[in-house]
C-alpha cells in the first residue's frame, strides 16, 4: 500500500517528497468531501531553497517564490540576492475556500528594470494534507519546457485548519506582497478581529548603526558606497549610504517593535550601492534577540557573513510604552484615577524622567459615512489603519457596510509631539491586498481634545477630498519641557515610505518651489539696490541714516535680537487680524495636477516607456528633484516659522532667540567661541558612539513645509455630516 507522499506525487504530478510521512490512519483532508462549503486556514512557512538553478551572468540567481491559488497570488516572499540556497524562513496565513485548488508555487529570478527568469514551479494538493498537523515538504521545481532539467528543491512547512462559522470570524494578518510596478511600495496588512493583540507590541529594541570595519571592495577604485539594511519580521530599515569609505561612519538610531516574548531575529544585509544597475551584496548577519539581556545596552561586533568585515552596533531591549485597543466604552482618560496617573506622569515635575516619554494620545475611532463601494455588490468591507510615526494599530473590519462603525479606542506613547496623526481606511479583500479609501493626516499640536470631530477623508496624496468622511474623538497630553527638548533632536524616520519616482509634475512642482524661495532673495537684493541707486530718495535716505546706526553701534546680540522683533511684529499682525498670510492656492492646483498625473500612471502603468530603461538618467533626475523639495522645504519652513504656522514651534523660537540674546550680550564672544570648540574636541572623548546632529536643522525639521501645510489641512465637512461637538464628559 502506497504512503500518503506517493500519493501526492502522483495527484500533482510533479515530483515532491514529505520529510515526514503522513500518517494515513489519522484525519485526512482527503477522506473530507470536496463540496465542503467549509474555510480552511492554510499556515506555511516558506523554509528555503536548495541547488536553484543560475540564471544570471554569475552563475548565481536573485530568487523569490510566489504562491498562486485559482489564478489569484496569495503571497510574494522577499529577494534573496546572489544564493542559489536561500533562505526566507517567512510565514503566510491564507484562507481557502475549498480544497479543490491545489497550491502553485512559481519561483522567480529578480531582475532589475528587465523581466524576471522563470525558475521553476510545483503544485501542493492540498487534499492529501492532514488536518492541524504541521508537515514538512520538499518540492521539487520543474519546468514543462524543458522537463529533464533539474531545477532545485523548495522547502515548506504547512499545517492545514478547518475554521468554523463565517469568513467574517477570522483574522489575518498577511504580508504584502512588494509590487515593484507600484509607485507606492508599502506593506497592507489584512486583519480582523480574532488576532487583535498579535499587532500589540510587548517591547522596544532601540539600535544604533554605529560604524563599518574593513567592508569588502566592491567597486573598481577599490571602494564601496555601503548601506545596511536591517528587517525583524514584516519591519524594515535602510540606512544611508555612506560614499567612497570601506570604515564608513553611520552613526544612526532607530527603534523596531518586539512583538515576541521571546525576542526574534533581526536579519542585517550590507548592500554596495551602484547608480544606474543592481547594487551589489557585501554581506550579511543576524542578531538573536533572545540571547540579549533586557533594560541594558549592548555593544555588538558582527562579523559578515558570505563577505569581508565588521558591523558595530549598539541594542537596548526595553518594555513596551503604553499602547493598548480597547471599546468604547472602556478608556483610560475615562477612568478619573488613570486619568489623574496620566496627568502627574507628564507634569511640570516629571521633566527629566524619560525623556523619550514626551505625552499620551488617545483616539477614538468612532465611525465612518459615506464610504467609497470597493466590491462589485456596491459595498465595502472598511477597517481602519491608525499611525503614529512607525507606531501601527488596526481596528477590525466591518463586512458589507459604506457606513461602519468601529466604536474602539486606541493608545499611543509620544516620543515626539510634532508628529502627525495619520487614519487611513482600508476595504479588506480575501483574494487580493486591500483597497484603499481614504485617508487623514492630524498634526498631534492641531488637536483640540475631547472634542468629536468628522473628517473628510482625502486621496493617498492628501491632495484633495475622496469619497466619506470618518468620525474621530481625539486627546493628546504631553509635557511642553520634553516636547521641546525633544525638538532639537533628530526626527524619527518612517520605516516603510513611499518610492522616489520620477514625475515631470513633481520635478517641476519642485522648481517651482526653489524658484519662489530664490525669488524672494533676489527681491530682496533689487530692494537693497533700489536704495543705493536713490530710485526713491525718502527710502534711500531713511535706510542711509539706519545704516549708519546700525554700523556704529553694532554688537553681536543684535542679530538675535533683530529676529526675535520680526517674530513678535508678525505675532501681532496675526492676533489684531492684520496679517497677510493668504492661502497657497498656487500648490493646491500643483498637487492636483500631479494627483491627476498619478492616476494617469496608475492606469497606464503597464505601458513601460523609454525613460523608464535609462536608469543612470533616471537616478540623476530623482536626485536632482529630491534637492531641489530639499532647498526649497528648507526655505518654506524658515518662512512658516515667522509666519507662526506652528506656534509652539514659533513660541520656541522665540524663547531660544531670548536665550541667545542675553547670553551674546553678557558674555564676551571669546568665551562662547572658547566653551563652543571645547564640547567639540571633547564630545568624541565624553561620549565615542554619540549620534551628530544639528539643533537648528532638527527644530526646522519638525516645521512643515508648503507641501506639508496643503496636505494637513482639514478639509470642510458636507453639511449633511455635521460634527457632534461634545465634551468627553457628555459622550456616553
Amino acid at each position: 500500500m502506497l504512503d500518503s507522499s506517493c500519493k501526492l506525487k502522483s495527484v500533482c504530478n510533479l515530483p515532491f517528497v514529505y520529510n515526514k510521512k503522513i500518517n494515513t490512519a489519522g484525519t485526512s483532508n482527503a477522506d473530507v468531501p470536496l463540496a465542503d462549503p467549509g474555510m480552511y486556514q492554510l499556515d506555511i512557512t516558506l523554509r528555503r531553497g536548495q541547488s536553484l538553478a543560475a540564471r544570471d551572468r554569475g552563475g548565481t540567481s536573485d530568487p523569490y517564490v510566489k504562491f498562486k491559488i485559482g489564478r489569484k497570488e496569495v503571497f510574494r516572499s522577499k529577494i534573496i540576492h546572489k544564493n542559489l540556497n536561500p533562505v526566507w524562513e517567512e510565514k503566510a496565513c491564507i484562507l481557502v475556500d475549498h480544497l479543490r485548488e491545489p497550491l502553485y508555487i512559481k519561483v522567480f529570478d529578480y531582475d532589475f528594470g528587465l523581466q524576471d527568469d522563470f525558475m521553476g514551479s510545483a503544485f501542493l494538493d492540498l487534499t492529501q494534507l492532514e488536518i492541524n498537523r504541521p508537515t514538512d515538504v520538499i518540492l521539487t521545481l520543474k519546468d514543462s519546457h524543458y522537463p529533464d532539467h533539474d531545477l532545485g528543491n523548495i522547502l515548506l512547512s504547512v499545517v492545514l485548519t478547518p475554521k468554523e462559522g463565517e469568513p467574517r470570524d477570522v483574522t489575518m494578518l498577511m504580508r504584502k506582497s512588494w509590487k515593484r510596478s507600484s509607485k507606492f511600495q508599502t506593506q497592507s496588512l489584512r486583519l480582523s478581529d480574532q488576532h487583535r493583540k498579535s499587532h500589540l507590541w510587548r517591547g522596544i529594541v532601540s539600535i544604533t548603526l554605529i560604524e563599518g570595519r574593513d567592508l569588502k571592495a566592491m567597486d573598481s577604485n577599490g571602494l564601496s558606497d555601503p548601506y545596511v539594511k536591517f528587517r525583524l519580521g514584516h519591519q524594515k530599515y535602510k540606512s544611508k549610504i555612506m560614499p567612497k569609505t570601506l570604515n564608513p561612519q553611520w552613526r544612526e538610531q532607530f527603534d523596531f517593535h518586539l512583538y515576541e516574548e521571546r525576542g526574534g531575529i533581526i536579519d542585517i544585509t550590507a548592500w554596495d550601492k551602484d547608480a544606474g544597475k543592481r547594487d551589489d551584496f557585501i554581506g550579511r548577519c543576524q542578531v538573536d534577540l533572545s540571547s540579549l539581556s533586557r533594560e541594558q545596552t549592548h555593544k555588538l561586533e558582527l562579523q559578515l557573513e558570505e563577505g569581508e568585515g565588521h558591523l558595530v552596533l549598539l541594542v537596548t531591549l526595553t518594555a513596551s510604552a503604553t499602547v493598548s485597543i480597547s471599546d468604547l466604552a472602556v478608556n483610560s482618560l475615562e477612568d478619573q484615577k488613570e486619568r489623574e496617573e496620566i496627568l502627574k506622569r507628564y507634569s511640570p515635575l516629571r521633566i527629566f524622567h524619560n525623556l523619550k516619554d514626551v505625552g499620551f494620545l488617545q483616539v477614538k475611532v468612532i465611525k465612518a459615512e459615506g464610504l467609497m463601494a470597493a466590491d462589485v455588490t456596491g459595498k465595502s468591507d472598511p477597517f481602519c489603519v491608525i499611525e503614529v510615526n512607525n507606531d501601527r494599530l488596526l481596528t477590525h473590519t466591518v463586512y458589507k457596510n459604506l457606513n461602519p462603525e468601529w466604536n474602539k479606542v486606541f493608545t499611543f506613547n509620544i516620543k515626539d509631539i510634532h508628529s502627525v496623526l495619520e487614519v487611513t481606511v482600508y476595504d479588506e479583500d480575501r483574494d487580493r491586498s486591500a483597497d484603499f479609501l481614504g485617508k487623514v493626516a492630524i498634526p498631534l499640536l492641531s488637536i483640540q481634545n475631547g472634542e468629536q470631530k468628522a473628517y473628510v477623508l482625502k486621496n493617498k496624496q492628501l491632495t484633495g477630498p475622496t469619497k466619506g468622511v470618518i468620525y474621530l474623538e481625539i486627546d493628546v497630553i504631553f509635557n511642553a519641557v520634553k516636547a521641546s527638548l525633544r525638538t532639537l533632536i533628530p526626527k524619527e524616520q518612517k520605516y516603510i515610505e513611499e518610492e522616489n519616482r520620477l514625475s515631470k509634475q513633481l520635478l517641476l512642482r519642485n522648481f517651482i518651489r526653489t524658484k519662489r524661495c530664490v525669488m524672494v532673495l533676489v527681491s530682496a537684493a533689487y530692494y537693497v539696490n533700489s536704495c543705493f541707486d536713490w530710485e526713491s530718495p525718502p527710502r534711500s535716505l531713511a535706510a542711509f541714516v539706519l545704516f549708519l546706526f546700525v554700523v556704529w553701534n553694532f554688537e553681536l546680540y543684535m542679530i538675535p535680537l533683530v529676529l526675535l522683533l520680526l517674530l513678535t511684529w508678525q505675532y501681532f499682525l496675526i492676533i489684531s487680524g492684520k496679517d497677510n498670510r493668504q492661502r497657497d492656492t498656487v500648490m493646491e492646483d500643483m498637487l492636483e495636477d500631479e494627483e491627476e498625473e498619478d492616476d494617469k500612471d496608475d492606469k497606464d502603468s503597464e505601458k513601460k516607456g523609454f525613460i523608464n530603461k535609462i536608469y543612470a538618467i533616471q537616478e540623476v533626475c530623482i536626485s536632482v528633484q529630491n534637492v531641489l523639495d530639499e532647498v526649497a522645504s528648507f526655505g518654506e519652513r524658515i518662512k512658516n516659522t515667522f509666519n507662526w504656522t506652528v506656534p509652539f514651534l514659533s513660541w520656541l523660537a522665540i524663547v531660544a532667540l531670548c536665550v541667545f540674546t542675553v547670553i551674546l550680550y553678557f558674555i564676551p564672544l571669546r568665551y562662547i567661541v572658547l566653551l563652543w570648540g571645547i564640547n567639540k574636541f571633547t564630545k568624541k572623548l565624553r561620549s565615542p558612539y554619540a549620534i551628530d546632529n544639528n539643533e537648528l536643522l532638527d527644530f526646522l525639521s519638525r516645521v512643515p513645509s508648503d507641501v506639508q501645510v496643503v496636505q494637513y489641512q482639514e478639509l470642510k465637512p458636507d453639511p449633511s455630516h455635521s460634527p457632534c461637538k461634545r465634551k468627553k464628559n457628555n459622550l456616553g
